[in-house]
């Protein structure tokens, strides 16, 4: 910042100021004139660069962060829903014998684009060698399972003609990676319910061909799950003929509550409805809640920043002192004065902003190759799918939080500015000049 000197001044305007309305040329020559460099000035300079950057800083932060947060919500929300149904539905009165004829009564209310039977079963399954892990077996018909686009299209290797056949099931790359196993490879499966004999109940082991390894790029679903042909999983689980559940998927996983009540119509009994918000309002609720923490305390850091514009400016006034004393007395009004330096802060703000704005995208856009690329300069990982469900580092930018971002920076940076233009605009020109 630097002030336009006494000739710079007298030269611009010889015998008087120019009348006009607010924001004239004249008042954004002086307030550009002020914002320029000089070296009688570096150390207001230097405080204007570092309000600069860092409301450039602060702005971007709170872009990048926002979007990787919204990244991580949506894609969890999609894979989430992906795989498990929108609505899950339950019997009260009765083993759920009938699911075929339910389903396709579900299938059938507006609004319900797929009910898929579902059994479900805790089992320890061993691969190569020694190697084991824990898994939960869905059971699923062969139809249902290549409507379900998100295993059917992301098959890794293999396909679901062993699985159509009753002969193979299908895992994640996550857990084939684990227990070393590949298309064709033997997966041996534990499960503590099995045989009942004199002795208690036997545990039931049972080995199944590997037909298909799919990879939704969420690292727990890829490392637990395991897909096997309805009627076997049946079998295996002591459920011959009936199923647990029947999970429905709607056209609007947001207005699930709407077709409740359509549901229970289509029942035809007692059932108990329960949907994927509530199955996940935990995981959900500890989302939002360090959303809303971590943009109240990346807001601090535009808040410094517009109180450093504050110091810049009032060091500035208390600076050009003279120059305001001369141009009030030749008829500078001092709501001119004012506007002055309160564009000379503005500035400051407006521009830190447009950068910030500009770093967020840029990095919004870039965010798995920056990723990468700091992963290699340091060696370490620094986004482990094991830990954050996810393969990659999502980012996903929404506008109205992004315009809520720039209009909160611009308007702290114009608070910070208001106190100092005021006080300049207060200044006597008698008592200026005397004091210069």
């Amino acid at each position: 910042m630097t002030a336009a000197t006494d000739e710079q001044v007298q030269a611009a305007a010889p015998s008087s100021i120019p009348s006009g309305r607010p924001f004239s040329a004249f008042e954004r020559m002086v307030a550009w004139r002020y914002l320029r460099s000089r070296r009688k000035e570096a150390f207001i300079s230097v405080i204007a660069g570092f309000s600069f950057i860092g409301i450039m800083l602060g702005v971007g932060t709170l872009i990048i962060v926002m979007a990787v947060m919204n990244g991580f919500r949506t894609e969890l929300i999609s894979r989430i829903l992906g795989m498990n149904g929108h609505m899950i539905v339950q019997p009260l009165d009765g083993p759920l014998t009938n699911y075929a004829d339910l389903a396709t009564r579900f299938s059938a209310v507006p609004g319900v684009t797929m009910a898929i039977p579902i059994v479900e079963g805790q089992v320890l399954a061993q691969g190569f060698g020694d190697a084991s892990t824990g898994a939960l077996v869905r059971g699923i018909r062969a139809d249902d399972l290549t409507k379900l686009k998100s295993v059917s299209e992301k098959i890794q290797a293999g396909d679901l003609v062993g699985f159509a056949s009753g002969s193979g099931v299908a895992i994640g790359s996550r857990m084939a990676e684990q227990l070393g196993i590949r298309v064709g490879g033997t997966i041996t499966l534990t499960s503590p319910n099995g045989d009942v004999t004199p002795m208690g109940m036997n545990p039931r082991v049972k080995g199944y061909t590997v037909s298909a390894i799919f990879e939704m790029g969420m690292s727990e679903y890829d490392a637990t799950i395991i897909f096997m042909p309805l009627e076997e999983a049946q079998l295996y689980f002591n459920a011959e003929g009936l199923v647990q559940s029947i999970e429905l998927f709607v056209e609007h996983p947001d207005a699930v509550d709407t077709l409740r009540e359509p549901v229970e119509k289509a029942a035809g009994r007692q059932i108990f409805i329960t949907d994927w918000r509530e199955r996940n309002r935990t995981f959900f609720s500890a989302l939002e809640v360090e959303r809303n923490v971590m943009f109240m305390i990346l807001t601090l850091i535009v808040l410094v920043a517009a109180l450093n514009i504050i110091s810049g400016l009032i060091m500035l006034v208390k600076d050009k002192g003279s120059d305001i004393a001369i141009l009030r007395t030749m008829g500078a009004t001092s709501g001119s004065v004012m506007r002055i330096f309160f564009m000379t802060g503005a500035a400051i703000g407006v521009t830190g902003t447009i950068a910030g704005v500009v770093l967020g995208v840029v990095v919004c856009l870039n965010i798995e190759s920056i990723r990468q690329f700091f992963s290699w300069v340091s060696g370490a990982t620094l986004f482990d799918p094991e830990l954050y469900f996810l393969s990659q580092l999502p980012a996903d930018m929404n506008a109205d939080e992004t315009v809520t971002v720039v209009i909160m920076a611009l308007a702290l940076s114009f608070l910070a500015t208001i106190f100092p233009a005021w006080r300049a605009s207060r200044l006597d020109p008698v008592q200026a000049l005397r004091y210069e």
